[in-house]
């Protein structure tokens, strides 16, 4: 998601308007439909014809989950290095850097900094939203709690969820406080 973030956000701030209006169209139907109405598609459409292509439980969730929030981490992107301050780019250009020196050297270092937070609210989500991948089958925690719920009967229900959110919590927690310690260490920027 990350890798899919950060080149369809470059290329929502691309000067030619083909390359932002079909990186704008992939953004806007990933962010415009259900991830879950996605994960169903990749998974169960994607094998029939004209696509034929088959995927894992493991494989279409990944997938989906990549491209899902991949969508809304562009719109950060594209955010961040559209918030760079004008004069930085004129200046490049007087320098005679090419757009690729200055979108590496200049432009993507700061926008870096300014994309942490929204990054690490989207790895939370990200993270929250792998309970979904068990309605296409795989086999995360959300599946094995139901499974176990249904093997114990409703007499443990309680403390089955209740260790299933303990678990979402203790996995996202650690994460908040990492890259709350990695902007910590990029304010310099």
């Amino acid at each position: 998601a990350l890798i899919v973030a950060i080149f369809t956000g470059i290329l929502r701030a691309s000067p030619y308007m083909i390359v932002r209006g079909l990186s704008g169209l992939y953004v806007e139907i990933f962010r415009g439909t259900s991830i879950l109405v996605q994960m169903f598609w990749i998974f169960f459409v994607l094998p029939l014809p004209p696509f034929n292509i088959t995927l894992t439980p493991f494989q279409a969730g990944v997938m989906a989950l990549g491209l899902n929030v991949g969508a809304y981490g562009a719109e950060v992107v594209r955010g961040a290095v559209q918030s760079i301050p004008r004069g930085q780019i004129e200046a490049s250009i007087a320098l005679n850097m090419s757009r690729t020196l200055m979108m590496r050297r200049i432009i993507l270092p700061q926008a870096m900094v300014r994309i942490l937070p929204p990054f690490g609210n989207l790895l939370i989500e990200l993270l929250k939203a792998t309970s979904l991948a068990s309605l296409i089958t795989l086999a995360d925690v959300t599946f094995q709690a139901q499974t176990l719920r249904q093997s114990v009967g409703v007499g443990r229900i309680t403390e089955i969820f209740t260790l299933l959110l303990l678990l979402y919590f203790l996995i996202a927690y650690p994460l908040t406080l990492g890259v709350r310690w990695i902007e910590s260490r990029r304010r310099w920027a």
